[in-house]
């Protein structure tokens, strides 16, 4: 993990995370239509542009990684800065715009009992790729811990700060996959929430598929990582 100066957070018991990379479009509507719900963290990933500057003019206090250490690691800074107070931690990706304050199901979901993490199932959007790392993460979490994702990547999710601090965050595009396997393991129960939330598609050019290549080989070892630990496990109670 990167050197990190992380601005001073007020005792609140709800809070919005959001990691960013090189979000300077669109971090500023993010945070406005996030900060409806709750006090904004914006956690800047080794930004190369004016990401960090765009969040704190917005009203976000800023966690600054000096080096990109991917999505996981991102999460896991903002979670680390919260307060002792925190009683709920909203994950938000940064490119969400305005549909960020359509959010506040997931916190209601989370607040009422019914679940540790409550995780959104957007609208169908038009465009993207072909399912290929969606089926490799559902397959995955369906094989070790019975769950039937509709949404397994989905990046917004509300969380317990309990369930955000109990867990290990795989690293980079992995993370979600491993938040929903480490929390079914953990006895914590996980559930889907459909949630108006409207993010930028991916697309179908060579960047694009680039994109989902990586996204495909952090989804695999995130699962192969947890497949490996649950077999070593068994066999170590087994004796």
């Amino acid at each position: 993990m990167g050197p990190e100066s992380v601005t001073d957070v007020t005792s609140r018991e709800v809070f919005v995370v959001i990691p960013a990379w090189n979000e300077e479009r669109r971090i500023a509507a993010t945070v406005g239509a996030a900060a409806r719900i709750a006090p904004v963290v914006v956690v800047d990933d080794g930004s190369r542009d004016a990401t960090a500057r765009r969040a704190r003019e917005a009203g976000a206090r800023v966690v600054t990684r000096t080096r990109r250490g991917g999505k996981g690691a991102a999460l896991a800074s903002g979670v680390a800065a919260l307060p002792a107070t925190t009683r709920y931690v909203l994950f938000l990706d940064a490119d969400l715009e305005g549909s960020a304050a359509d959010a506040a199901p997931l916190l209601e979901a989370v607040r009422s009992g019914s679940c540790a993490m409550a995780v959104a199932v957007p609208p169908p959007q038009p465009g993207g790729g072909h399912g290929l790392v969606v089926r490799l993460a559902r397959d995955g979490i369906r094989k070790l811990t019975g769950f039937e994702a509709a949404a397994p990547l989905s990046g917004q999710r509300c969380l317990t700060a309990e369930a955000a601090r109990a867990v290990r965050y795989a690293p980079r595009f992995g993370v979600e996959v491993g938040l929903t396997v480490d929390l079914i393991g953990a006895g914590y129960r996980v559930a889907e929430v459909p949630a108006e939330l409207r993010h930028r598609v991916t697309g179908t050019d060579w960047r694009a598929q680039l994109h989902r290549a990586r996204q495909y080989r952090d989804v695999w070892l995130a699962l192969m990582f947890r497949s490996r630990f649950r077999s070593r496990f068994r066999r170590r109670r087994s004796r």
